[in-house]
This record gives C-alpha cells, sequence and structure tokens, in this order.
C-alpha cells in the first residue's frame, strides 16, 4: 500500500486517478479550491489553492504526521487560458502561471523534503528508496500551438523544471518524470472551438482524442517500482514528439 498524493481531484483526470488507486488500495489525499467529490475511507481531501504557500505546507505536514511517509505525487492541478496573446490581460497570465508553475513547484519543494528525509532512514536500514514525483505538460509544448501561449508557456516551464528537479532529488532515490496528454474531453478544454481541437488532432500522428487509460498507462509506467532508472522524461501522447 503506497500513500499517493494528487492535486487536482474534485474532477477531471484527478479524480479518476484518485479512484483508480483507492480501487487499487492504497491512501490517497487529494486537493482543490472546492469540497470533496469523492467518499471513500482512504481518501483524504484538503480544501486549499495549490499556490498557497501556507495551505501546501500545512498539507503536506499533516499527511506527514498521519501517515509517517508520502510515496507518490502526481501533480496533476492546472488551468489553461486560450486566447491570443494581444487579446490576453496580465492576470490571466499571473493566474495560469500560478497554478500550474507556483503549485507544481509548492508540491514538489514540501513533499521533496519528506521523500528525501524517508529515503535517508531507509538508506539506513539497507533499503532501497523508490519514490516518485510526475508533473504534467501537454502537446501544446511541442507542437507550439497558436492560441495557447500563456498555457504551453507555462508547461513548458514545467517540463524544464521536471527535468532539472530529476538531477537534483535523484540521489534520495526520488524520479521525477512528466506526462504530456493530448486533448481529453474535459472541462479544460470545454470552450476550446471544436475547428480548433480538430486542428490540433490532425497535427498528432494518431489523430484522436487522449483518454483517462491513456493518462493511466504512462503513469504506472512512471510509478512503478521497475522505474527506477526513468527519471527526467516527458512522454508526450497521440505520437507527438518533444
Amino acid at each position: 500500500m503506497k500513500v499517493f498524493i494528487i492535486t487536482g481531484t474534485r474532477k477531471g483526470i484527478g479524480k479518476e486517478l484518485a479512484l483508480y488507486f483507492l480501487k487499487e488500495g492504497h491512501i490517497v489525499c487529494g486537493c482543490s479550491r472546492g469540497k470533496s467529490s469523492i467518499d471513500h475511507s482512504s481518501y483524504h481531501h484538503f480544501e486549499l489553492d495549490v499556490n498557497n504557500e501556507e495551505q501546501v505546507i500545512n498539507m503536506v505536514k499533516t499527511i506527514k504526521k498521519q501517515f509517517g511517509r508520502i510515496d507518490i505525487l502526481l501533480n496533476n492541478a492546472g488551468i489553461a487560458s486560450m486566447n491570443h496573446i494581444l487579446l490576453t490581460p496580465y492576470q490571466t497570465m499571473k493566474n495560469v502561471f500560478s497554478t500550474n508553475v507556483f503549485g507544481t513547484f509548492l508540491f514538489i519543494r514540501e513533499v521533496g523534503k519528506i521523500m528525501s528525509q524517508s529515503a535517508r532512514i531507509l538508506k539506513k536500514q539497507g533499503e532501497i528508496p523508490h519514490f516518485r514525483i510526475v508533473n504534467f505538460s501537454t502537446v501544446a509544448v511541442p507542437l507550439r500551438l497558436e492560441g495557447e501561449a500563456i498555457y504551453a508557456s507555462s508547461k513548458s516551464a514545467i517540463a524544464n523544471l521536471t527535468q532539472v528537479a530529476s538531477f537534483e532529488l535523484s540521489e534520495f532515490g526520488i524520479t521525477v518524470n512528466a506526462i504530456g496528454p493530448t486533448p481529453i474531453p474535459t472541462d479544460l478544454i470545454k470552450n476550446v472551438p471544436k475547428h480548433k481541437i480538430d486542428a490540433l488532432l490532425q497535427r498528432q500522428a494518431i489523430k484522436r482524442f487522449g483518454t483517462f487509460q491513456d493518462c493511466l498507462n504512462v503513469i504506472k509506467f512512471f510509478i512503478d517500482e521497475r522505474s527506477d532508472f526513468v527519471s527526467g522524461q516527458i512522454i508526450y501522447l497521440g505520437g507527438v514528439n518533444g
């Protein structure tokens, strides 16, 4: 049984991931700005904003106190902005980066502290640590999509954050990777015009929407204990090359 933190669990991919790993018998600690939408004895919800440093620190400390460790962090929480750069308000830029980049950074830093402490103890006991962090990028980064300058640049920052963090945390047995999903029919893209989605799908090698199962397959590969030698990687779905 593993202890998971999954951000953005109220709906969409985050909720599906939480339900899947709960069904597998793990403990899942999730968070969102709103109340929990998951009712399960092994699910623990924290109502917070991922870019609020104090709230994130308190959440991670509470989980460490209650369960003694954190094995896996899935940095799923994110927001999007689809607009021409000349029409994008400065506040939109700040909001997107606050959630996507600063939120991801805060959880990597705070959970990384707990994982590194646990790793030192495990190594003294002669055991090998297998801690995992998976971040979320997007195919909008390598495809450089028009109309997604703000969203894509925030996810590009996550890709670089992932790769640098993989070096800095490797000595603690922590792997840091990222998944870059294609469009998936969730609330994140519900306001994107159909002709833009269709044009995006045509730029993928595999021209269809992504699914939760597509994301889950990659995440299961990243968090598998046999994937100790896989870190700093970004896997884009749909046959899109980074």
